[in-house]
């Protein structure tokens, strides 16, 4: 018999596992969706299939469902299917949790010690041809893009040395070509970073290893024309303390964080590291664009880890209404000595950026993430986080302008993700889940990406409650046919 859940933040209330598979065909659609959008939206859901094996973990610590609306001349169906992990597939023929603390195998069960640990519950990507789950701290896993049916662990053909692939890979959206990297690619906690590329149709063609000036949480990473860029910001890992089956991180606010760049397609040799020596925590970058040997990096910049369990890992108390974060670009001369990095806030603090995909390493004009505004009430309470997003925000590089759609004091946003439109100069359209808190359920809702502050074309019922998403991304039909 599987016994209950804890009560604890990352398992109550809205965070409650679904633990839920399903097919619903032809969902209630309020309004109109516009019939040029086909195609399939797939997410990544941390959702747990037992309780956890010490009592309690992470929210992130989930097993990985994969969702996914499918769009076609106005009609919606939604699929949900885990990912069966090895990890997932040891786990049920236990009928219970063999794995043990977030990211240390040292607290395992003794009979799953030499099991793959991955739990594939943060991206979904697409390329190839291919559909993969991804968590960084492990290879990806293949599964079909139609029934959400798992395949196998995919190695790029057994070419990838790296033991991880990062769940924020970059495609160029001229070549086709994807970039991505794995950080700890040697092991647990060692500071090696695999940088590497394939072609459109999923081939490896390089893979170059580095090491990063500490071990570090990278999450994310960014590409231009001419560069790519790796920000290490001091959450940090130590095998000492994982092997004595501590945590996996903890963070590091008096270190330094460094950005790492060098020419896109060139040597690791080339890397030349920048420093910022302020408090800083950032988990993703909303895009970055070179002008000559100047580079831009835009993201969310924080002085603090937002995850509670890291903060305390770490013995910190936080106080929110200290922290104080922003959207900011950080500045880059490559033709000048020296490794000082020049600052521009952009705009509010939030996080979930998003851009056009046809604007990945260009320089663009808007891009899009999500907020909390306090002035809207408390914060609902969802997600590894905590308190819940409650504004879409439209943010305009060059004037500053900010739009906004409020979902309401009752309600959260999950992360949203762009649509393109075939119209000559429409922006797109955005489509995201909002969790209605009230009642305890989930539906959609698609707005004109330009217009957003005017509010949904339309609104997507659903008979379930979605528990949070991690990442999702777009995918056209004409790419899965």
């Amino acid at each position: 018999m599987t016994t209950p859940f804890p009560d604890s933040m990352d398992f109550r209330g809205s965070n409650a596992p679904s633990r839920v598979e399903c097919e619903i065909f032809d969902l209630i659609v309020h309004g109109e969706i516009p019939r040029e959008i086909s195609g399939a939206w797939y997410r990544m859901i941390p959702d747990p299939q037992f309780p956890p094996r010490l009592g309690d973990d992470t929210f992130i610590s989930g097993d990985g469902m994969m969702g996914c609306f499918s769009f076609d001349n106005g009609h919606v169906d939604y699929r949900q299917r885990y990912v069966i992990t090895d990890r997932l597939r040891a786990d049920r023929a236990a009928r219970r949790s063999l794995f043990g603390a977030y990211r240390n195998p040292y607290t395992d069960d003794p009979s799953v010690r030499s099991v793959e640990r991955g739990t594939a519950n943060t991206t979904p990507l697409f390329h190839g041809g291919r559909l993969f789950a991804l968590k960084e701290d492990s290879r990806p896993v293949e599964l079909d893009p139609h029934t959400l049916e798992t395949k196998a662990r995919w190695d790029f053909g057994g070419k990838l040395r790296s033991l991880t692939m990062t769940a924020h890979p970059r495609t160029d959206p001229v070549t086709g070509e994807l970039y991505f990297y794995g950080y700890e690619a040697g092991g647990l906690a060692t500071n090696a970073i695999a940088y590497c590329k394939a072609d459109k149709s999923g081939a490896l063609l390089t893979e170059q290893w580095f090491e990063a000036p500490y071990v570090s949480l990278l999450h994310d990473f960014a590409i231009t024309e001419r560069h790519v860029l790796f920000p290490v910001f001091p959450t940090t890992a130590d095998l000492a303390r994982i092997q004595a089956e501590g945590p996996h991180w903890i963070f590091e606010p008096d270190k330094p964080s460094y950005v790492g760049i060098m020419p896109r397609d060139g040597s690791v040799s080339e890397l030349r590291w920048f420093k910022y020596d302020q408090p800083a925590s950032s988990f993703h970058l909303l895009n970055a664009h070179s002008e000559g040997d100047v580079v831009h990096l835009d993201f969310h910049l924080s002085p603090m880890n937002p995850f509670p369990f890291i903060q305390r890992a770490s013995g910190l108390q936080v106080d929110p209404s200290k922290m104080r974060s922003k959207y900011a670009r950080w500045t880059f001369d490559l033709s000048k000595p020296g490794n000082t990095i020049q600052e521009r806030e952009l705009g509010p603090g939030g996080d979930m950026p998003r851009i056009a995909a046809k604007d990945q390493g260009r320089p663009y004009e808007v891009g899009y993430y999500q907020r909390f505004d306090p002035q809207l009430g408390p914060p609902n309470f969802i997600g590894p986080v905590g308190a819940g997003f409650n504004t879409v925000s439209r943010l305009s590089l060059n004037s500053g302008e900010l739009r906004n759609l409020v979902v309401g004091p009752k309600a959260t946003v999950q992360e949203h993700v762009h649509i393109p439109s075939r119209k000559p100069g429409h922006e797109g359209y955005l489509a995201f889940v909002v969790d209605l808190h009230d009642v305890r359920g989930s539906e959609v809702w698609m707005v004109e990406a330009e217009h957003l502050d005017v509010g949904p074309i339309a609104r997507i019922e659903l008979p379930l409650r979605l528990r949070c998403q991690v990442h999702g991304n777009w995918v056209a039909a004409d790419l899965l046919s």
